[in-house]
């Protein structure tokens, strides 16, 4: 039996705005948490999934037509491609092969004030979780993701996430409220 490739997406793809994959739904990832980190492949922190046998997040599934990574890959150049089948539930009715991307845990380090995350990358990921798993999946987001305590670089004026994109004024109040409550030091400048 021909299984169906799937990604499985735990930050920015989570919100479609960013890509165009067919058959997007939500699913959930078991044995694996979110952490910032960085890389020296990359000068800002970003999200990887990190495995922890107790830990479950949610995510995005989509479908790679054609078995057809290239682009998928290109986007995810710093993470390795991991089957994940196994460990993600959802509601697809066909059999599927499911990749997470994840940095290996030999290739990044905790994120540093010159290393910090990006505001407009944050607002991504937030705002597709809260398209697609309202207000409760941004606070289960934030629950299952470590390294709050990293700073968060406000680039909102200027965003150098590529794939940013504009957040309502409801969506951008919503996000700095979240984001105050769980003490996250937003800076101006690196």
């Amino acid at each position: 039996m021909i299984k169906e490739p799937y990604f499985f997406g735990y930050g920015s793809l989570v919100n479609t705005a960013t890509h165009d994959f067919p058959d997007p739904q939500p699913a959930s990832l078991r044995g694996w948490r979110r952490a910032w980190r960085h890389t020296d492949l990359r000068p800002v922190a970003f999200l990887t999934a990190i495995p922890d046998p107790g830990a479950e997040i949610d995510g995005m599934i989509a479908h790679v037509p054609g078995d057809d990574w290239q682009a998928l890959d290109e986007r995810e150049w710093a993470y390795d491609r991991v089957t994940a089948t196994q460990a993600v539930s959802h509601r697809l009715k066909h059999p599927a092969e499911i990749a997470v991307y994840a940095v290996p845990a030999a290739r990044h380090s905790f994120p540093t004030a010159r290393h910090p995350v990006l505001l407009s990358y944050v607002d991504v990921v937030l705002q597709g979780y809260l398209r697609v798993f309202g207000e409760a999946g941004i606070d289960r987001f934030i629950d299952t993701t470590d390294g709050w305590d990293t700073p968060i670089l406000d680039d909102r004026a200027e965003p150098r996430y590529p794939r940013h994109q504009p957040l309502t004024r409801d969506e951008t109040a919503l996000v700095d409220a979240r984001l105050a409550a769980i003490g996250v030091r937003i800076v101006q400048e690196v």
